[in-house]
Order: C-alpha cells, then sequence, then structure tokens
C-alpha cells in the first residue's frame, strides 16, 4: 500500500464531518423538501464559517494550503469537531513543510523495561504508535493470550492482534468498541505521520484481510487512548472488568504505557491473581493456538 496522501484524507475526512452534522444541529432553519445529501452541504459550511464557497470547495479538496488557523477554528466549529478531531484536522490541512523523512522503528528503553517488569499484579504494555508491542509484563502476555503469536520477521502487533486474531473476537466482551478505537488511533496517527512507510504497510495488510477494518477505515474517525473500563471474558479465568490508563513516558515520542489496574476486592481482582499464578506456573505461554483470519 501507498504512503497516505494527506489531501485524499483531509477530503474524506472533511466529507464524513460533513454527513453527520444535520442542518437543524448546526442551526439552520428546517426546509421541506428532499435533500440530496446527507448532513450538511459544502455551502452551507462555508456560510456558517463564513468563507466563501468556492473557498471552502478548495479546502475540501486539499488545496488550501495557505489556509488560516481562524478559518480551520471556524470549520471545526460548525461540523462540532471533538478536540481529538480538531487536532486531526489541523494536522491534515496544514501537514509539516520539511521534506518527508522515514519515521524511525520505536524501541523500550532499558530502564522503562525494567519498570515494566517490576509491575507484577496488574497487566502492563508500553506499546508505539503503531500499537507494535515494545515490551509487556507476564500478566499482560498472559491476558492477551497469544498475542506475540506472529512469523518472526514480524514484531507482535496489538492492531494485528484484534483484528486477525480469532480469539481476540472472544477475548474482548465488546470486540467491536475495542477494534473501532484501534482503528481511530491508527488514523490519528496517519495524519501526523503521512509518510510512515511500516503504518501503511500495516493498514495495507489489515484492509486486504479483514472486512471490519476495510469499513472502519473509511469512516475517518480518530481516537486518542486515555483511561476508562475495558471487559474482557478471559479463556482460562473467565470474566475480567480492568480499568484502563494510558501514559506517555517523558523522553519517549509516540509511546504509551499501558496499565489495567483492578478494583481491590473485586472478581476481578481474584480472577487477575489466578491468572497471575497461572502465568507463573507456564512462564513459556503457548503460542501456537491463533489462527490468521482472511476477508
Amino acid at each position: 500500500m501507498s504512503e497516505h496522501v494527506p489531501e485524499t484524507d483531509l477530503r474524506e475526512f472533511l466529507r464524513t464531518r460533513r454527513a453527520r452534522i444535520t442542518p437543524e444541529q448546526a442551526g439552520l432553519p428546517r426546509r421541506l423538501g428532499v435533500r440530496r445529501v446527507p448532513g450538511l452541504r459544502r455551502e452551507e459550511v462555508a456560510r456558517l464559517a463564513g468563507v466563501s464557497v468556492d473557498y471552502y470547495i478548495r479546502l475540501e479538496r486539499g488545496r488550501g494550503a495557505s489556509v488560516s488557523a481562524s478559518v480551520l477554528e471556524a470549520v471545526a466549529r460548525v461540523l462540532q469537531l471533538d478536540d481529538i478531531e480538531r487536532q486531526h484536522l489541523f494536522a491534515l490541512a496544514k501537514p509539516s513543510r520539511q521534506r518527508p523523512r522515514a519515521v524511525p522503528l520505536q524501541r523500550a528503553r532499558p530502564g522503562l523495561m525494567q519498570a515494566l517488569q517490576n509491575i507484577t499484579d496488574i497487566p502492563a504494555l508500553l506499546l508505539g504508535h503503531r500499537f507494535d508491542v515494545l515490551a509487556a509484563n507476564h500478566l499482560a502476555r498472559a491476558l492477551y493470550l497469544g498475542f506475540a503469536a506472529l512469523p518472526a520477521v514480524q514484531e507482535p502487533n496489538l492492531a494485528r492482534f484484534v483484528f486477525l486474531n480469532d480469539a481476540a473476537r472472544d477475548l474482548y466482551v465488546d470486540w467491536s468498541a475495542a477494534a473501532r478505537e484501534t482503528v481511530g488511533v491508527l488514523r490519528l496517527h496517519a495524519s501526523h505521520h503521512p509518510h510512515d512507510p511500516r503504518l501503511a504497510q500495516l493498514v495495507g495488510d489489515l484492509s486486504v484481510r479483514d472486512a471490519d477494518f476495510r469499513r472502519w477505515w473509511a469512516d475517518h474517525n480518530v481516537y486518542q487512548p486515555q483511561h476508562g473500563t475495558k471487559r474482557y471474558n478471559h479463556p482460562l479465568v473467565g470474566e475480567l472488568t480492568l480499568g484502563f490508563e494510558a501514559l506517555a513516558p517523558t523522553g519517549a515520542a509516540g509511546q504509551t504505557l499501558a496499565l489495567h489496574p483492578v478494583e481491590a476486592g473485586s472478581p476481578s481482582e481474584n480472577a487477575l491473581r489466578l491468572l497471575a499464578s497461572w502465568a507463573t506456573d507456564n512462564s513459556h505461554i503457548d503460542s501456537e493456538q491463533p489462527t490468521r483470519r482472511e476477508g
């Protein structure tokens, strides 16, 4: 797959955002008759943003090279973008003028790897910006059982696990939500690094092999992990409700420390202790069970 084209991504992002806003939501009077497009028309966005129709059309076609921040703010307001979507819009509309550079491989520094191994009572992972698993403690490997089962030429990647491993669809109680968030994170990274060949290869592979990924990638939704709750149905210990905290380590750009805290005294804590015991007794976790999905 070729690298992402910012102009195309900008056009499709604005088009999909327009489609979800009704005239009534935008504060326009309701008119009788059949509308030929879902959501707002381009001329309606232009009028509400205070720019000419031609100017907005050029912007939506990726030809607004000199677009001002004030115009982008106005468009973001009209389209009711949240903070993450606004950042995404700015990245797409005003890409770096620097010569494209290769995005380096990410590695976990020794101190972070040691810290991760010192976390023994909850699952903890260090993820790169493409969901490459840079490091994981024993409980994380036991929770995402089999996620490291990739060919030797590939690094473990959580996005591949989510979409290409049938076990993932059983592991997540709400697999659809987890999968959509995964796509949204990759979309967000693509806007900031449109010339990342490894990301393009990952997106291309997932698009070819999984119909759900193809459909959600075309939605142009973006997501930035922060915190929340995730529910699992683990094949060894049953139901688990774990927290999720996404932390950005200082001096490790683009990396995320993902922690899964558990409520003290809860059934999930007891299940996690059972899983920890199993992981200790089975330090050589079976990596032959995942199957690779196609289609």
